[in-house]
């Protein structure tokens, strides 16, 4: 797999607004974050350099909250809940039938760049269990059978594109 090229350029203006202080790490990295929708090992590179902090401090912050991304997001997030209520209704087997549908695991993206899979502890939609989310849109009261179909016009709808 070819790596991926970023440019760097695109992180100035976030160098110009927080200064070069090295307690603007966890500041840098949720910019450029917003900026490249993840974190390359290039961009971590740069901002520990501007920064004056070692490459393996900055990779050890972003790998240790979760809020940061090392890989490229997809399109869509998928998000399906494990909380209690959701689990009682089978979110474990929908989860199942999500990933083999997708054909990717809990925090990866489908090869096509489309889909990135997650389980979440819970997303607050009890009353409405079992639930996923995408892309901050709820599907409630979920069967398996629904979860593939909301996928499967999702990605239909890529196609058409």
């Amino acid at each position: 797999m070819s790596e991926i090229r970023t440019d760097l350029s695109e992180l100035e203006p976030v160098f110009a607004e927080i200064e070069n202080v090295p307690e603007n790490l966890i500041s840098a990295l949720q910019k450029a974050q917003e900026i490249y929708g993840w974190l390359p090992k290039e961009v971590m590179y740069r901002i520990g350099e501007k920064l004056g902090v070692k490459p393996a401090k900055v990779i050890g912050v972003a790998t240790f909250y979760s809020q940061f991304r090392l890989e490229p997001m997809g399109k869509y997030l998928v998000m399906v809940c494990g909380g209690t209520a959701c689990h009682v209704g089978g979110s474990e087997k929908i989860a199942a039938v999500v990933s083999e549908y997708l054909g990717t695991e809990n925090g990866k993206t489908t090869a096509d760049g489309i889909f990135t899979l997650e389980k979440v502890a819970c997303l607050g939609c009890c009353s409405l269990a079992p639930v996923m989310m995408i892309n901050g849109e709820v599907y409630g009261n979920l069967t398996s059978e629904k979860a593939v179909e909301i996928l499967r016009n999702l990605r239909e709808k890529e196609a058409e594109k």
